[in-house]
């Protein structure tokens, strides 16, 4: 990590207020040399009346700033344990990152290099990731102090990212620090609090190629993996539990992807496998309001792999459905009307997973459902319907809106061969959404939906029995 030669200074001045003045000369009436944020370092070379002369280097301007607007230190091995004390103090203020990374500093430059431990660089981690939540959820008002803050932060080596998505630029943390407490630390909380910090997937690029996609996601498993969890407290157990189950989620569908496309032979998706057992070990007693999201994340991304832990076909009837490997990459599926016909019916090709495990037909045999998933956390449902001129596909997505999070399934027939029912999860606007919906099998068009399953009378009477037995969508 980078620190600025400021620190070298035999005496220096930390700025602690945002928008101080640097001026020409020590009085408040003379001219404004430049603007100082939060958390600023200043060589100190000298003192007059209630003014200190100084040199900022990061701006290359000498003036004078007030006495009360600064803290001084000398960057003495005596002084370390005071700065790191400033630092801890400032850790949990909102609004104070700046200063708390430039003390973060002071101390990394002051105190020996033995007496260094992970504690540091877990403050300034903390404060550098607050930093950049705070920078992008920022107000009109708060944008100008923030982006200062921002900059200063910069100055002292700490490294931000921009991710944009949706429309939308997000400034992330790179977590340098947050590495070295993983390498540093022997305290399980600070692991963990580390390892959750570096493996949001809300700060990965979303424009990665697949194979990279899947090397982080590789490398954010092993991550949560090497923490202890046994010994934390369980709102903290909660929190690995429901990432590890995100980030198996992904893997489980990088998985798939890379399989030959059958249908007979299933093989078993451990990733999938590891994401519900993941899922299932969060104590939802012990689960925090701030954390219902990153909960109902988990369980979306789940939802949608789910399918990859079952190796077995549920009975079909007389339809029998064939997958093989198309071009590009893709899967085409077939339907025939027996597993020994020798020519089936193409239906259509698609580049996402196919979880031939979930196939599902109606009484009649005339109406089948399937899922499909066309990208990681998005999981469609594809409707297949036999007239007299064959079989046909349409395909009923989680929502209307552009794909975030989300998956829709099949969850039982409703006599009559008229309506089918059907769970969703959504993630719409940053809100997580669930309903459980009779849906109309000529047009696709939800009839009624409810929040629960009991509040809607046909869906509680005719749910489907394994579908009720594997969902997550009942947890």
């Amino acid at each position: 990590m980078l620190l600025s030669s400021t620190l070298a200074a035999a005496a220096l001045a930390i700025v602690a207020q945002d928008q101080v003045v640097l001026r020409a000369a020590p009085r408040d009436s003379a001219q404004q040399q430049t603007m100082l944020s939060q958390g600023d370092s200043l060589e100190v070379r000298g003192e007059k009346m209630d003014f200190l002369q100084v040199y900022d280097h990061r701006r290359e301007r000498s003036g004078y700033v007030r006495t009360s607007q600064v803290r001084q230190t000398t960057l003495s091995a005596s002084e370390a344990p005071e700065l790191l004390a400033v630092a801890r103090f400032v850790r949990d203020t909102p609004g104070t990152e700046a200063m708390g990374i430039a003390f973060v500093a002071a101390y990394l430059k002051a105190a020996p290099a033995t007496a260094i431990d992970a504690e540091p660089f877990d403050i300034l981690g903390t404060l550098a990731d607050r930093l950049a939540r705070r920078a992008s959820g920022a107000s009109k008002a708060q944008e100008v102090l923030l982006s200062a803050q921002v900059d200063t932060a910069r100055h002292y080596g700490i490294g931000f990212i921009d991710i944009e998505r949706d429309g939308r630029v997000r400034l992330c943390y790179e977590g340098e620090a947050f590495r070295r407490v993983l390498a540093l630390s022997k305290q399980d909380v600070q692991r963990a609090h580390a390892a959750l910090a570096i493996t949001r997937s809300d700060c990965i690029d979303p424009t990665l190629l697949p194979s990279k996609r899947q090397a982080v996601d590789q490398w954010r498993a092993e991550v949560l993996d090497r923490v202890d969890i046994s010994k934390l407290p369980e709102y903290l157990k909660n929190r690995m539990h429901a990432r590890r189950a995100s980030v198996w989620a992904s893997l489980a569908f990088h998985e798939a992807k890379q399989s030959t496309a059958t249908v007979d032979g299933i093989a078993t998706n451990t990733a999938a496998q590891r994401a519900l057992d993941a899922l299932a070990s969060v104590n939802k007693a012990e689960l925090s309001e701030d954390d219902q999201s990153a909960y109902a994340e988990a369980a979306i991304r789940t939802g949608a792999v789910r399918w990859g832990a079952q190796t077995g076909m549920r009975p079909v009837g007389r339809l029998t459905l064939r997958a093989a490997a198309g071009e590009n990459g893709q899967t085409c599926l077939s339907v025939a009307a027996t597993p020994a016909a020798a020519s089936a019916q193409p239906l259509r090709c698609t580049y996402g997973v196919v979880w031939p495990q979930s196939l599902s037909v109606n009484p009649a045999g005339n109406i089948a459902a399937l899922a499909v998933q066309p990208l990681d956390g998005w999981r469609e449902m594809w409707v297949l319907r036999r007239n007299e001129a064959g079989w046909t596909v349409d395909v009923l997505p989680p929502s209307g809106n552009a794909p975030d999070l989300g998956y829709v399934e099949f969850a039982g027939w409703v006599p009559g061969g008229t309506q089918m029912l059907v769970a969703r999860e959504v993630r719409q606007d940053g809100r997580m959404r669930r309903s459980f919906e009779t849906v109309r099998l000529d047009s696709l068009l939800t009839d009624k939906k409810a929040e629960e399953p009991s509040s809607l009378s046909t869906f509680y009477r005719w749910q489907d029995a394994q579908w009720k037995k594997l969902t997550v969508s009942l947890r």
